[in-house]
């Protein structure tokens, strides 16, 4: 469900608060499928803060031109520093809380990331637009900037939802099961190996008949040799960082006797 700035907080596993220009943006995002179902449930919350609102211009206006010049605008420190006021106040003394700005600038999102994300009570997101904020609003208010990738968007909405829903999978019961998340690409290390479902013959493209075998020993072996053989083929550096993939797959009297319990 959606709160509103001024609406109590809920006993809910997970607290997002967004500061943005496009409340609506946020909330349509959010609000549909597993993500939407985990808001309705509780199972996590959601508080848009539309900074227009605290801004003290009587127009509202939440931008100035850059000193020094230049093109585009910036996004002033008052209507920020008030709109974070107003989140703190929602937010217990106690919470394990961290003020994430989306920026190119800022730490690339990994699974990692997201993982230790997920250990906090109450995520703060602030979202720019134009040129930008004012390098005072980063260097009191926040605790981390954050990207999603190499690239510039038009503003922090789209980049925070997914930090948002990244995170949001991983806390108990948004989704059927652990094994959702654990064993699928990234998460587990290397990239998942690939999926099917009926029909088993679709325009003469058929499915491998392993995976009809009964054999569980079999199909996990096939599975993990294709995730192997695909993360070589796109991603090799994934392999370099979890080499026991690689090991598995070898004969037992060739694998490296750490993998067997020895003692070295």
């Amino acid at each position: 469900m959606y709160l509103s700035a001024s609406s109590l907080v809920l006993l809910t596993d997970m607290h997002y608060h967004v500061m943005t220009l496009f409340p609506e943006l946020i909330e349509r995002t959010l609000s549909e499928s597993i993500i939407g179902r985990a808001l309705s449930s509780g199972l996590i919350s959601l508080d848009t803060y539309n900074i227009r609102d605290y801004s003290a211009d009587k127009h509202r206006k939440t931008d100035d031109t850059p000193f020094g010049g230049g093109v585009g605008m910036v996004m002033t420190c008052q209507p920020v520093f008030s709109c974070l006021d107003a989140v703190r106040a929602n937010i217990k003394e106690d919470s394990r809380t961290r003020v994430i700005y989306m920026s190119p600038k800022g730490r690339t999102l990994t699974h990692e990331v997201v993982r230790e994300l997920s250990q906090y009570d109450e995520l703060v997101f602030l979202c720019g637009h134009y040129e930008g904020v004012d390098q005072r609003i980063i260097d009191t208010l926040i605790d981390e900037e954050i990207s999603i990738g190499d690239y510039v968007l038009t503003g922090g909405e789209l980049p925070a939802c997914i930090v948002i829903d990244a995170v949001s999978r991983l806390i108990d019961g948004v989704l059927a099961k652990p094994e959702c998340y654990e064993n699928e690409s990234i998460a587990s290390g290397i990239l998942e190996y690939p999926q099917y479902t009926k029909p088993r013959d679709f325009m003469g493209m058929t499915v491998p008949e392993v995976l009809f075998s009964g054999d569980h020993a079999k199909i996990d072996r096939w599975r993990l040799e294709r995730a192997v053989e695909l993360t070589r083929e796109r991603r090799p550096e994934l392999l370099a960082l979890h080499p026991e993939y690689e090991e598995a797959l070898k004969p037992k009297s060739k694998r490296k006797s750490r993998l067997c319990g020895d003692k070295q």
